[in-house]
């Protein structure tokens, strides 16, 4: 047989290049279609409606709510997320994405739970609200790290307002006043933003040096004053008179918080009768009531508990195998 010719044989090259690569496209693709699983949307029935205990259920990873009645069962149906919030006619769900580098997908409900909006950002979810009117959302992404607890983390603090359709993508540039005089420090981190009922009024934690503080935020001055150290993930009561946060009191990683309540008008503090660690942003679930995720005693997720917000009484388990809980009225 004769030899192959120079340009027969880089025919063939290509050809083979070209069935190789195909295949391993499809491969690639087929691969990344199986390892990506689906974002399940809410069932048609499923709605905002009150009053209702929402959250997101362990098991399914989904939205869940259970009606007042003691004996109420569960029912699941609602958009997979990883933080939820909701209120008025609105809802707020984080959705972690796939692959490297780690991104989230915030996505705007109404009250149907049906999508209306949806922004792609980097880093993982963290925390998520919704203002009383449904008006102003927050959310939170941890850039890098993935603790609290440590020192080497960095978030990035979203709002939007739904009215104006206006994106603060990253509340780090709003002037800060610290100690009476404005603040600069290029590590200046924003996190756990809670709206007042005026829609313009917020309250976040901020941290520098080592060091966080609650700061009183004016949306329409685009200003942050901060008014107090130690106050992490605030949570404005209904009546907004009261700031449930988490407090630090060990130095470490290893149960370093507890819950407290601040009152606004006296400012003064009083802990709550939660004795574990709690790392998250507490919910109002009335103006006499608490709710807070903790970890599952057997390793694997967590359950929400409640406490009453005046310090007296106990713990108690609300929802097992439960996260993000928020009460619609």
């Amino acid at each position: 047989m004769n030899a192959l010719s120079p340009r027969l044989r880089l025919a063939v090259v290509l050809l083979a290049v070209l069935l190789l690569g195909g295949g391993s496209l499809g491969y690639v693709l087929r691969a990344r279609d199986h390892a990506e699983p689906r974002q399940a949307a809410a069932d048609a029935s499923f709605t905002l409606a009150g009053p209702r205990l929402y959250y997101r259920d362990a098991g399914t990873g989904r939205v869940a709510y259970r009606e007042p009645a003691p004996a109420a069962v569960p029912v699941v149906g609602g958009p997979s997320c990883e933080r939820f919030h909701a209120a008025g006619d609105t809802a707020l769900c984080l959705q972690q994405l796939p692959g490297l580098p780690a991104r989230a997908d915030a996505v705007v409900l109404d009250r149907r739970l049906r999508e209306t909006q949806r922004i792609t950002l980097p880093g993982i979810p963290n925390r998520a609200r919704v203002s009383a009117s449904g008006r102003m959302l927050s959310w939170t992404m941890f850039a890098t790290g993935d603790s609290y607890a440590t020192s080497a983390f960095s978030t990035r603090t979203s709002i939007l307002d739904l009215n104006t359709g206006y994106l603060i993508k990253s509340m780090e540039q709003i002037p800060l006043t610290l100690d009476g005089a404005r603040y600069h420090a290029p590590d200046v981190n924003f996190w756990g933003v809670t709206f007042a009922k005026d829609d313009n009024r917020f309250y976040a934690t901020v941290a520098t040096k080592g060091r966080t503080y609650l700061v009183q935020g004016d949306l329409a001055a685009w200003s942050a004053t901060a008014l107090r150290e130690n106050v992490e993930c605030p949570s404005l009561s209904p009546d907004n008179t009261r700031i449930a946060f988490k407090k630090r009191v060990t130095e470490g990683a290893d149960a370093p918080w507890r819950l407290y309540v601040l009152d606004l008008r006296t400012m003064t503090e009083h802990p709550l009768a939660e004795p574990h660690s709690v790392d998250d942003q507490a919910a109002w679930l009335d103006d006499g009531t608490i709710a807070y995720a903790l970890p599952a005693p057997d390793g694997h997720g967590t359950d929400v508990w409640s406490v009453p917000a005046d310090g007296t009484g106990a713990p108690s388990l609300t929802v097992p195998g439960a996260s993000s809980p928020v009460e619609v009225g």
